[in-house]
């Protein structure tokens, strides 16, 4: 089932829902126009609803979308902020206030780490998060951080990610790092780990499986030695280039 208009874009919703988890897509630095149609970082996230509707401990989940009006951050205006937050009071209003997940790619990633601090969101699940030097962390309070990224990606930076872990864990909050071996920013490559790896964090946060403490407590990744003068850091700052994948 999908709403016709709104933020929020239903994909599943069960008969006696228990929680919810949100699925927001990436973008740009800047764009005020509308997502295009089609809209390619939007399909990529329909094998993580998939995967998440599916699995058995999510039977009770409401699966869902948010819809962006606008294509890019926009600086200062961090225009799909606004949307995760519409689509958590349409959610809200549809049905009940229910523990949410925010699982964000990129753009949508750094979108769900600034709308932690709503009052249903239980935890955010990052993919190749887009992290800026800076990105507040005191919001967070009890709010469950776990990012997952892969060293070799080019459009975001692995470094900024565990950074964000170590500042956001510094201010006392649950935070975790998992780094992936494949995908880079796009997630195409070794795609069912990328998907399995989100389901299993996901249902962790929830509390519908078990989820490792050590995620939480053991040590933050770090830089992957490569050859000499080799970098993986890009994307570190709102002005930089970030592609749509």
């Amino acid at each position: 089932m999908k709403q016709p208009t709104g933020a929020l874009a239903l994909r599943r919703v069960p008969r006696d829902p228990a929680a919810a988890v949100l699925l927001l897509h990436g973008g740009r630095p800047m764009g005020l126009e509308a997502p295009p149609r089609p809209n390619l970082p939007g399909l990529r996230m329909l094998p993580f609803a998939r995967a998440i509707a599916e699995a058995g401990p999510a039977q009770d989940v409401v699966v869902a979308e948010v819809r962006y009006a606008h294509r890019g951050w926009n600086g200062h205006r961090a225009d799909p902020v606004h949307d995760v937050w519409q689509a958590l009071r349409e959610l809200r209003c549809g049905v009940g206030a229910l523990p949410v997940v925010l699982v964000g790619h990129s753009m949508g990633g750094r979108a769900a780490l600034r709308a932690a601090a709503d009052p249903l969101v239980r935890a955010v699940v990052g993919l190749a998060p887009w992290c800026p030097p800076g990105e507040p962390v005191l919001h967070l309070g009890d709010t469950a951080v776990v990012l997952l990224h892969d060293a070799a990606d080019r459009v975001t930076d692995a470094q900024a990610s565990w950074g964000y872990v170590r500042r956001a864990r510094a201010r006392g909050a649950r935070a975790g790092g998992i780094v992936m071996p494949h995908g880079r920013h796009a997630m195409l490559r070794q795609a069912r780990t990328w998907h399995r790896m989100a389901t299993d964090t996901t249902l962790g946060l929830l509390g519908l499986t078990a989820l490792p403490e050590e995620l939480f407590t053991g040590p933050v990744p770090g830089p992957v030695p490569g050859p000499a003068g080799s970098r993986c850091t890009v994307d570190t700052s709102d002005s930089s280039r970030m592609r749509q994948q």
